[in-house]
């Protein structure tokens, strides 16, 4: 199994009640009931004010790579992507478990 995780960083001036914000989280709400190769998923807000944190993460497992591949590729999260791109930078990390 591998674990996909994600963090997200707001860009400068971009708040969480941003409407595009707030279209970017729902779109990314909807993922773990819209594609298969998902056998965990998590989302929310950090709640850390540490100035190393990110604002939001993602936390999700695949079976494997093939599965992570097909994830990445599916057409709801090249949206979800493609929303996140307006506001936000982000980090990730696969690793097997």
């Amino acid at each position: 199994m591998i674990r996909h995780l994600v963090l997200f960083k707001l860009n400068e001036g971009v708040q969480r009640d941003d409407p595009r914000v707030v279209e970017g989280v729902r779109a990314f709400e909807a993922l773990g009931g819209l594609i298969d190769e998902l056998r965990f998923w998590e989302l929310g807000w950090n709640i850390s004010d540490r100035p190393v944190a990110h604002d939001f993460a993602i936390n999700s497992a695949v079976d494997d790579a093939d599965a992570l591949k097909r994830y990445l590729e599916h057409p709801a999260h090249q949206a979800g992507v493609a929303l996140w791109r307006e506001f936000a930078t982000w980090v990730i990390a696969d690793y097997e478990i």
